[in-house]
């Protein structure tokens, strides 16, 4: 009995460790799904909660005060239906760039919280609102009967459970007001506003409407306009559109048209002030909330076919680029389209374009990034609109040609230009 023990050993020995191996294999195989299951789920509720699983860990008090974005810009591609044009002259810009972070914008005025902020992931200087308040730029001139605003906006949301306030925006009349005057801050619907009302997500899903006021009384209000695209742009920076032309107001987020209302404004009205309102209800400031960059009004009305086909020379600061780059923003599609729309029209003319800069920088570096500008716009009106490249010649003259003064903003904003010029 006992020998036949000892023979048996080895068999059992090498059953054991077999046992022992597939055992082992099983476990392995269950750790390695779990772990591919647990990222997964983390790739998921990292979507969810608007995390971007590439971007460097922040502090909570880093967070506070720049809070993280999923995505640094809008897709490069070309706003295929966008119609929209900017003013010809420049009259209120601010980037941001030379405020200072944690405190509200020089000359502005609100009656609640508000900081410039840093955003991870994203270029240049924020304004971050707070609940309950009303803002008012620090701009000054009247904008004419014809005349367009822009600004990037930013929906932020670190925490998905959290409800965003009601956010509202638009252009007012001060009336015998300064256009900063505290009483606007209360009755910003005293003489004339537009007020467009967005809640980007709750019970009923993102929507918006609009509605104008003439002395407190409503003068026009659109019907609830359902908009679940904007859920797509949570942590996402979108570009805001007004044009107003006399009675006539439109407005776009991104390349989408959201209104044209031909009687919106009363007629001989005279706007001057461009206000943003957070309503009190929703999340913690922190954790959800609004940011804008980039404010731009323009006034004035584009004509390019005139100005190129009977004057030789058409310039428009409405061809947007990234800080330093020759990338062209998708939203100066609607410019784009514009000039393509006319050299189709006139297949005879040759243009050359020329770029040019503000004074910042070098001006070896300037008159190379114009040139490099210049060379883009020729390139997307060949790739993106089909105009013929022997028809386009291109050139640089960096901060050599300024047509404003370089020691303003608004300045620095009409001499970053493109010129159209007929040959």
């Amino acid at each position: 009995m006992v020998l036949l023990l000892i023979a048996a050993m080895p068999i059992l020995a090498q059953a054991q460790i077999g046992r022992s191996i597939i055992n082992k294999a099983k476990d392995k195989i269950n750790q390695r799904i779990d772990k591919k299951v647990d990222a997964t789920m983390d790739k998921s509720l990292d979507a969810l909660e608007g995390k971007n699983s590439s971007a460097s860990s922040e502090s909570p008090s880093e967070a506070s005060s720049s809070p993280s974005a999923s995505s640094v810009s809008p897709s490069a591609s070309p706003y295929i239906k966008f119609d929209f044009i900017p003013g010809e002259q420049i009259i209120y810009f601010n980037d941001l760039a030379a405020e200072t972070p944690g405190e509200l914008p020089i000359g502005w005025n609100s009656n609640g919280n508000g900081a410039v902020v840093t955003i991870n992931g994203l270029p240049g200087n924020w304004v971050q609102f707070y609940k309950d308040a009303v803002y008012l730029t620090d701009n000054k001139e009247n904008f004419s009967e014809n005349f367009t605003v822009e600004f990037d906006l930013l929906m932020r949301r670190s925490n998905p459970k959290e409800a965003f306030p009601q956010f509202a925006f638009g252009v007012l009349a001060s009336g015998e007001e300064a256009p900063g005057s505290n009483v606007l801050l209360k009755a910003y619907k005293k003489f004339f506003c537009t007020e467009l009302k967005i809640q980007p997500s709750d019970y009923n899903g993102s929507h918006m409407h609009l509605e104008t006021f003439e002395k407190y009384e409503g003068y026009l209000k659109t019907d609830v306009k359902k908009y679940g695209v904007l859920e797509n742009f949570f942590n996402k920076p979108v570009h805001i559109s007004m044009q107003v032309q006399k009675e006539r107001l439109r407005v776009w987020i991104n390349e989408n048209k959201l209104y044209d209302l031909p009687k919106a404004i009363p007629a001989g009205t005279i706007l001057n002030q461009l206000f943003f309102f957070v309503k009190g209800n929703g999340g913690n400031d922190d954790e959800v909330g609004y940011d804008i960059s980039n404010i731009k009004i323009a006034k004035g009305l584009p004509d390019s076919r005139h100005k190129l086909i009977d004057e030789g020379k058409f310039t428009t600061t409405g061809i947007l680029f990234d800080v330093n780059s020759a990338n062209i923003k998708p939203e100066s599609s609607g410019v784009l389209k514009d000039i393509a729309d006319v050299l189709a029209k006139h297949p005879d003319i040759k243009v050359k374009i020329i770029g040019h800069t503000d004074a910042d920088g070098s001006d070896q570096a300037n008159n190379e990034l114009s040139r490099k500008r210049a060379a883009a716009v020729k390139t997307a009106l060949v790739k993106d609109f089909s105009i013929a490249e022997d028809r386009m010649e291109t050139d640089g003259k960096g901060e050599s040609v300024p047509v404003a003064d370089n020691k303003t903003k608004e300045g620095k904003a009409q001499n970053r230009r493109v010129e159209f010029i007929k040959q």
